[in-house]
């Protein structure tokens, strides 16, 4: 594992480790107890139902017509915080994707009927994305089945983060 991504510590006896795509500027680091023995089922099992729900979503949205990653970028756009508006660049950041991938994918979007782009009255160089009514309502539908599979599987997933992370 690269040692610039997942980075071990040892302060005060406990353990951490610099997450995948944040830096030591940020802080964010999440810390291990050293007590805490690890739970190498528990954790499997994790990946499995985790899995399980990503290959559900994918599928989801292929049935109703939707690319899975265009369904992604779409659930991004929708749920970004109050008060924010989306740009491509937000979108490849949320996305995890480099910022020509994310410019990619918005014109497909909006060949698809699916996205607006609408010009920034301060600063006509910035564009924001928006959905169309559209997209709109293939999203309320695909939330109300994810939301679903969500509930079926919280008992398995709260029993698994308890005894990950006791």
């Amino acid at each position: 594992m690269d040692e610039s991504v997942f980075e071990t510590l040892t302060q005060s006896g406990v353990g951490a480790y610099l997450a995948p795509g944040h830096t030591k500027a940020s802080g964010e680091w999440a810390t291990l107890a050293p007590a805490v023995p690890v739970n190498y089922q528990a954790l499997a099992a994790f990946r499995f139902l985790l899995g399980g729900f990503l290959e559900f979503s994918e599928e989801a949205a292929r049935e109703v017509g939707l690319p899975p990653r265009q369904y992604q970028a779409l659930l991004q756009i929708k749920g970004l915080p109050e008060g924010q508006k989306m740009t491509v660049g937000t979108l490849a950041e949320r996305l995890r994707v480099r910022h020509h991938s994310a410019v990619e994918l918005a014109d497909r979007l909006e060949q698809a009927g699916l996205l607006t782009r609408i010009a920034d009255k301060k600063d006509r160089r910035r564009v924001f994305l928006g959905l169309t009514a559209r997209a709109e309502a293939l999203l309320a539908g695909l939330a109300r089945v994810h939301q679903g599979e969500l509930h079926r599987l919280r008992l398995a997933l709260a029993e698994l983060l308890e005894k990950i992370s006791p």
